[in-house]
């Protein structure tokens, strides 16, 4: 038997953080057949299994908070620290692929002629495509604040309104990104320009496919009217996420598209 002498929560047994694990492992198999085989079937399945092994594992995470009562004050600071250091854990990870990029565009060896970018690779205009995507993304984040700001003014019409704004927006970010992969005249195989190019934006990406879904599960609740002054910890989360989303594409624009031709 669990002793609740304490505040904190001790979670049940749960089979979804095992399945994810597996499944991701199963997704980085998929990816790595489709870079080599350009076979993208299974890369969907395994996407589409990790989206319901989330919303299950979603849902069970809201029912401890709104129904069983396990979140006291101190175990939401907890959970908002926890989410920090995801973040930052994030940040690690994409500071580690511009590390790369920066080290092979500052030096360029003689395999790429010694220039960058390679010699006869030719990038797509800063103020093309991308220059589009970065404003359609930063008016993603100014409505998914206006959505935050509405929700404590306890508007939630107005709120749903601006949140489905900001994912429509961001929905309209990946295929305007999918446009340009079909489009671009380099590929993952053009030296390591292509390799660094194809890893930051796509990475990019699926982050702002997590992040949709993340939002699209907020927007469920804030219909239902499960958020309050008092209880929005989980969409807040969704908003530090997005914004996190936000500055990452910015310091691509900045290095990948302009700085880098």
């Amino acid at each position: 038997m669990m002793m609740d002498n304490h505040f904190f929560h001790l979670v049940k047994y749960s089979p979804w953080p095992l399945l994810i694990a597996l499944n991701l492992i199963n997704s980085i198999t998929s990816i790595t057949k489709f870079i080599l085989n350009s076979s993208s079937l299974m890369c969907f399945f395994f996407f589409f299994i990790s989206v319901l092994i989330m919303i299950q594992w979603w849902r069970d995470v809201m029912r401890e908070s709104l129904y069983e009562g396990f979140r006291s004050l101190k175990i939401n600071y907890m959970i908002g620290y926890g989410m920090i250091f995801f973040i930052i854990s994030e940040i690690c990870l994409f500071g580690s692929f511009f590390w790369m990029y920066f080290y092979y565009s500052l030096s360029p060896d003689m395999e790429t002629g010694s220039i960058w970018p390679p010699f006869k690779v030719t990038q797509m205009s800063f103020m093309d495509i991308p220059l589009l995507n970065t404003m359609v993304l930063l008016m993603s984040g100014f409505f998914i604040t206006w959505a935050h700001y509405d929700l404590t003014m306890n508007s939630f019409k107005n709120s749903s309104i601006s949140l489905v704004i900001s994912i429509l927006l961001g929905i309209y970010f990946l295929m305007i990104q999918g446009y340009e992969y079909v489009n671009s005249s380099i590929s993952f195989n053009d030296s390591v320009f292509g390799n660094s190019f194809f890893i930051l934006t796509g990475f990019h990406g699926l982050h702002v496919m997590i992040g949709l879904i993340f939002l699209i599960v907020m927007m469920v609740q804030l219909i239902e009217k499960k958020f309050s002054l008092m209880n929005m910890n989980g969409f807040e989360y969704s908003i530090w996420y997005w914004h996190f989303v936000d500055i990452i594409w910015l310091c691509l624009y900045l290095t990948v598209y302009w700085w880098g031709m």
